[in-house]
């Protein structure tokens, strides 16, 4: 049989494919609506190319291998959180700062949906620099006496990859106990290497979701996104730096990476340490069991903290929630910094709701893309927010890749969450929710100083953009819930 007899075979198999799998999508894995539009359009319109990129991005998590991933219980977390839920149903729960008592709905839903027990006796220190982040870090990591524990999206071979190496083997031929968690993907490019470097020394070293065929790995959704660092049980570091030499503003793509992380000491490290011990458990067959000694905690200031995360795993997007509610709270202003703004219909009606109520909504975003389609879906949706009154910064000094809320000089949020669907739904992310106006306040300061190095978006400019920028946008805001 010749070629041009076979075409409409071809043809009849691909349709009937891409009809299996449009019906698959819509009946079967229920999907958010507008995902399955979006994907039903990839299906039709690029019917081959569009079948491998929904096996590779669309496909679901399995809730029945996720669920059986809480241990909270035997963590004694489920009991500090009935204690907590009490107190506030008895109305005897105590804030050290008295206008904060107006923010306990938040920490209602966070406590209630996520567990996130609240402390209040931590000291935080904010990092902007990674210079300074990891200077910090290198620090505390000498100083460890018991154990290391490291969760990181991304890790690099390359010299920031091999100080921090160098350090961890250091202290594991000096008998502390080294644990390092990595993501798969984020991480693919890390040398095995530098992986069986660390292993020689004594350290323990897992990923996080491999494939089972090395370097094939097709997972590209439900990547583990956070970024943590415990010592001793008494340090933490949480916030946006992976680890590798374009944080420290090498990259000569995108020059300075302004990034926020922050340095916690006190109880609230007992949830990152729980966070992390969690996520390790996972990836690892070398489970860590509750041992005290993991969760030193103490009283080191007065900044109220809840560590919330959120993933593929849960029935709630806890995350974006605290945003949500965040928002609907603010009477004065709400300041936002974040590298992607794909915002939901549900995040989008908040913003426009507190911006048509008087609230000053400020949006800072980097003037250039690492991930183009991700960019002009972000410009889309900031056009929109400029007819309705925000205030739009694209920041010029590098790239900005902080995840950072402010609400009223009240109330903050930084952690590992962008303002788009694949961290609200897809990867697992981790933020500190903070209750504390000093922190607060030091956020403004550090926003109003990156507005000193961005340049304003105006309508008069967002209205001169040519018409092949348009036409990108407009492709990819109807891609947006899938990117």
């Amino acid at each position: 049989m010749q070629l041009t007899q076979l075409i409409p075979y071809l043809i009849s198999i691909i349709m009937i494919s891409n009809f299996v799998l449009a019906f698959t999508i819509i009946f079967l894995e229920r999907k958010n609506p507008t995902s399955t539009w979006a994907w039903l359009m990839v299906l039709f319109f690029i019917p081959i190319l569009g079948f491998f990129l929904y096996l590779i991005f669309g496909r679901k998590l399995s809730h029945k291998r996720i669920f059986t991933w809480d241990t909270k219980s035997r963590l004694g977390v489920l009991k500090e959180v009935q204690a907590q839920l009490r107190a506030l149903e008895e109305k005897t729960v105590f804030f050290k700062q008295d206008i904060l008592m107006e923010y306990k709905d938040l920490y209602y839903l966070h406590l209630k949906n996520n567990d996130a027990i609240y402390t209040q006796d931590n000291d935080v220190e904010i990092f902007t620099d990674g210079i300074d982040k990891f200077s910090s870090l290198v620090q505390d990591l000498e100083k460890a006496e018991d154990h290391i524990h490291l969760l990181y999206y991304i890790i690099r071979h390359d010299q920031l990859g091999t100080r921090i190496a160098d350090v961890l083997i250091k202290k594991a031929h000096e008998g502390v106990e080294v644990r390092v968690l990595y993501d798969d993907m984020g991480s693919r490019l890390l040398n095995k290497k530098f992986i069986h470097r660390l292993r020689a020394a004594g350290i323990h070293v897992d990923a996080f979701f491999p494939p089972k065929i090395p370097k094939v790995n097709f997972k590209i959704n439900f990547r583990n996104h956070r970024k943590l660092a415990i010592i001793d049980g008494e340090i933490g570091y949480i916030g946006g730096f992976n680890i590798g030499d374009e944080y420290l503003g090498k990259n000569e793509r995108f020059g300075y990476w302004r990034d926020t992380h922050l340095r916690v000491s006190g109880d609230a490290v007992r949830n990152m340490q729980t966070r992390f011990i969690l996520d390790w458990n996972q990836a690892s067959r070398n489970h860590i069991a509750y041992e005290e000694r993991f969760y030193k905690g103490g009283s080191f200031g007065d900044v109220g903290i809840q560590i919330v995360s959120s993933g593929p795993d849960s029935e709630w997007e806890q995350i974006k929630y605290g945003y949500i509610k965040m928002i609907l709270t603010a009477k004065e202003y709400v300041y936002i910094q974040t590298p992607y703004f794909i915002p939901d219909e549900s995040l989008m009606d908040a913003l426009r709701i507190a911006a048509l109520s008087g609230v000053k909504i400020k949006i800072m975003i980097p003037n250039k893309p690492d991930h183009p389609f991700v960019y002009w879906a972000t410009l889309s949706y900031i056009g929109e927010l400029l007819n309705e009154g925000a205030e739009i910064y694209l920041y010029q000094n590098g790239f900005l890749h902080a995840k950072t809320i402010v609400v009223d000089g009240n109330v903050s949020s930084v952690g590992t969450t962008n303002i788009d669907v694949r961290s609200f739904r897809l990867n697992f992310e981790v933020n500190a929710f903070l209750y504390d106006k000093d922190i607060a306040k030091k956020l403004v300061d550090v926003f109003q100083r990156d507005i000193t190095l961005s340049t304003q978006m105006t309508k008069e400019l967002y209205k001169k953009r040519s018409l092949g920028i348009r036409f990108k946008e407009s492709i990819s805001r109807l891609l947006s819930p899938i990117l």
